[in-house]
């Protein structure tokens, strides 16, 4: 009994008898801590036992100086032992808000998007992306309008509007969403990441040459080519889609060699030229573009365009054609047999295909029909956005080539 009396009167003595006792380093660090931690502590083991803290017992040291030695313990020895994981869901958290907030600034006034191509601001500080911007110009155009800002309605065109680069940077690195897999890419790869390296970006089965109508994620290709049918089918079955290929290769080989047999004529003859803006001088004045005249085989010539077939209001429409039409301005005693077309020329930024028109010019016959200017982007060739950037020039540049058929 007296070796048990004087056990528990040794762990009952009073905490300033047990400082002298942890060293001199540890006492000054625990010195350092608030009395409330020591009587919390003492509180909680029950009839005043005084001892080393919980957080002392796997590394030896007091809790301020294992805070010095390692930063992460306030935040991993937190109540509930998930503090680190919320604080740093937290700045997840902040992240993400912050980046929405910044693609929200950055984007377009008028579409809502961060820009893809370049940015422009009117005279305001108010952003517009490339494709709204020149489709503002051209509305103007048609309209006879001045183009304004959505915003601010202060004037814009070409002079008074400014890239700006440092919005168009920063939107680069902006994280966005891949359309297909969901996942965040800068904004700068996002499109090489959906054409070329996203798992789940929609590819055609290899076989869709013969007929195959297969459709799906890209990682799912090399399963259904496995156990695709189609290679199994017999010639006859697979000539239907082998037949619908033909006529489109035949279309092409056919273009290619009349432009060949036209490069074999003898009057061949090109012009740089450039369409300008007019009105008509009807009740409804109607845009039209037009050349000044230029001479080719002995003749002189002009070039006129029109929006749309002269639509009323083509400025009501997001579909745009260009249609172009070559009239001879003096008379002829001969037949002329003439083939033409446009294309690009060296000063020019003109997207355009080549087709090849023919019109045989006579006395009571002096002004071609008006063709398609087939345009590269659109449905069905019309090309609407590089309509609309055409439309937002003061001109538009081309070259017309034209080859006379001698009979």
């Amino acid at each position: 009994m007296s070796t048990v009396e004087s056990s528990s009167s040794a762990v009952q003595q009073p905490p300033s008898s047990t400082l002298p006792l942890l060293g001199d380093n540890q006492h000054s660090a625990l010195a350092s801590t608030s009395s409330s931690t020591a009587s919390a502590s003492s509180s909680s083991s029950g009839g005043g036992v005084v001892g080393v803290p919980l957080d002392t017992q796997n590394s030896g040291e007091p809790p301020a100086k294992k805070q010095l030695l390692d930063p992460n313990a306030a935040s991993s020895s937190s109540p509930g032992g998930g503090g680190g994981l919320s604080s740093a869901a937290a700045a997840s958290g902040t992240h993400e808000k912050l980046a929405y907030r910044i693609s929200t600034a950055l984007c377009c006034a008028v579409c809502l998007d961060l820009p893809k191509t370049a940015m422009y601001q009117c005279q305001m500080g108010h952003l517009m992306c490339a494709a709204c911007f020149t489709h503002l110009l051209a509305d103007g155009r048609l309209r006879d309008q001045i183009a304004t800002c959505p915003n601010c309605r202060v004037e814009i065109s070409k002079s008074t509007a400014s890239r700006n680069l440092a919005v168009e940077k920063a939107a680069s690195e902006l994280p966005s969403e891949c359309q297909f897999c969901n996942k965040e890419f800068p904004y700068k790869s996002l499109e090489r990441h959906e054409q070329h390296e996203c798992q789940e970006r929609p590819t055609k089965c290899k076989y869709h040459r013969i007929g195959c109508q297969w459709r799906g994620p890209f990682h799912e290709t090399t399963e259904h080519e496995r156990n695709c049918l189609h290679p199994q089918k017999s010639g006859y079955e697979v000539m239907a889609a082998l037949e619908a290929h033909d006529v489109m290769i035949k279309e092409e080989k056919k273009m290619f060699n009349t432009l060949i047999d036209l490069l074999s004529y003898e009057k061949i003859i090109f012009n740089d030229l450039q369409m300008k803006p007019y009105r008509t001088d009807e009740y409804v004045h109607k845009l039209f573009y037009e050349t000044a005249r230029f001479s080719a085989f002995n003749q002189q010539w002009v070039v006129k365009a029109r929006i749309n077939n002269s639509q009323r209001d083509p400025h009501q429409s997001n579909e745009r054609t260009i249609t172009y039409q070559l009239i001879l301005k003096t008379k002829t005693s001969t037949p002329m047999s003439i083939h033409f077309f446009a294309l690009k020329g060296p000063f020019s930024d003109m997207k355009v295909s080549t087709q090849i028109y023919k019109h045989d010019f006579t006395e009571t016959s002096t002004e071609s029909d008006y063709y398609v200017l087939p345009l590269p982007d659109g449905t069905g060739g019309t090309g609407s956005s590089e309509c609309n950037r055409m439309l937002a020039n003061k001109g538009i540049n081309f070259r017309l080539l034209m080859f006379l058929l001698n009979k």
